[in-house]
């Protein structure tokens, strides 16, 4: 899976409420939902953002809450990946369950505006803007399929059932 997009940067422990703000959850369209993504980080954000887009971040992305609209919102504001130092471990298992690509790697020297192309399991990002290259990690196989069956939900339709 490569992924090849443009970024919008962000700084450390970027929580679910700015991700997507408890005053719209009273809603439940996530396309509607989409269009607040990270309202409260980046007011232009969700007006700005195009599909295939990438988020960039540093360390604890996804701390606070468990909120499951959090990685459901960026993937339907059109984000192709999020790409950060870390991620806060509810975040990261709701964003594989949901089909949204987190990927682990250094991300000091991408910015806002950057393009930058991901492939995800070859484990490498790299920056056309700057001419650089950066290693990731490599998901397991198994979140990998979940992805790319769209979310774990997808994933158990078509296999009938988890396959180990």
């Amino acid at each position: 899976m490569i992924f090849k997009g443009t970024t919008f940067r962000f700084g450390n422990d970027v929580d679910t409420d700015a991700i997507i703000p408890a005053r719209y959850l009273n809603m439940s369209d996530p396309e509607h939902l989409g269009k607040h993504c990270m309202e409260d980080a980046d007011p232009a954000f969700a007006t700005n953002v195009k599909k295939g887009d990438i988020i960039v971040a540093g360390k604890n992305f996804g701390c606070g809450s468990s909120r499951e609209q959090a990685p459901l919102v960026i993937k339907h504001a059109g984000i192709s990946a999020v790409i950060a130092k870390s991620f806060a471990r509810i975040f990261f298992r709701n964003g594989i369950n949901v089909g949204l690509v987190l990927i682990e790697a250094d991300t000091d020297g991408i910015d806002t505006g950057d393009t930058i192309e991901v492939d995800v399991e070859k484990g490498e990002l790299k920056n056309l803007t700057k001419k650089s290259v950066v290693k990731s990690t490599v998901l397991p196989d198994f979140m990998l399929e979940i992805i790319k069956a769209g979310g774990v939900v997808n994933y158990i339709k078509e296999n009938k059932g988890f396959r180990l």
